[in-house]
């Protein structure tokens, strides 16, 4: 580095922090063009997911280690320990603040959450209305109500738990779940008539929603390892002690989950 100090006339560390940056950015460009070109080139969803990842463990890999090529390559020794320090008791310290800061800089760079989106974090579940840095507000849905309806009540969930809390989004990726409604009928019921009765209803109901589920499941398999095959409405036939218990399942958008099950309902009576 220090011929480079000498060619560039910065002063120490500025040299660093540029080439630093150049080469972030240049793995980052070559990685997304080299993702792009395979995206393009096959449709297969397993093949795209293990090339997705390799290229990013590889760029990870290449970054860490040519960076640390640049930083430790000169006596640099000394501010790395003061800062190692500092560092160190400023965590200790401020332990849960810095924790929730991480995950706010984590929600801005990886874009897991968006305004508007459907999430659950843990046990806490609703749409997201605010991102501050440090913490997420929902206008929280389930808990005493039915079929994911809101409660009124405003949530705010510390950035933190997307770290130690499972998470799901339900508004990015295949942006559709899945719902069912069970129908139970006597012994003595023509329950083969029955279940005939319920597909056409089912697929009255989802028939442009299935077709639209496709297209969102070539997209979500560019990004996951994702795929399905049936999106079309089913009735599963099972028994119970009272009688024969046929099921629709069928795919919803998550804010429509009640009002397309009161539908089918009132359809079903």
């Amino acid at each position: 580095m220090e011929f480079l100090h000498n060619a560039t006339g910065l002063k120490p560390y500025f040299t660093e922090l540029l080439f630093s940056v150049v080469i972030i950015l240049v793995l980052w460009l070559v990685r997304n063009i080299v993702v792009r070109i395979i995206m393009r080139r096959t449709d297969d969803v397993r093949t795209r997911y293990v090339w997705q990842k390799t290229l990013t463990y590889a760029a990870t890999f290449l970054g860490i280690f040519f960076l640390v090529r640049v930083w430790f390559s000169g006596n640099t020794q000394p501010l790395f320990t003061f800062f190692g320090f500092l560092s160190a008791g400023v965590a200790i310290a401020l332990k849960d603040i810095l924790t929730n800061v991480a995950g706010w800089v984590f929600i801005i760079w990886a874009r897991p959450i968006d305004i508007g989106d459907r999430i659950q974090i843990g046990k806490y579940a609703g749409d997201v209305v605010d991102k501050s840095i440090l913490h997420i507000t929902l206008m929280e849905i389930g808990n005493w109500v039915d079929s994911d309806q809101s409660t009124g009540r405003v949530v705010k969930v510390p950035n933190s738990f997307l770290f130690s809390e499972a998470f799901a989004n339900y508004s990015q990726g295949f942006y559709y779940i899945w719902n069912e409604i069970a129908v139970l009928i006597t012994f003595e019921s023509n329950w083969k008539k029955a279940k005939e009765l319920l597909s056409e209803i089912a697929w009255r109901h989802t028939e442009k929603l299935s077709e639209d589920a496709e297209q969102k499941v070539r997209e979500a398999s560019k990004r996951y390892l994702i795929f399905y095959n049936k999106l079309t409405p089913i009735v599963y036939t099972s028994v119970k002690d009272s009688g024969v218990m046929l099921t629709i399942r069928y795919l919803c958008e998550p804010r429509k989950r009640r009002g397309t099950q009161e539908d089918i309902w009132e359809d079903i009576l």
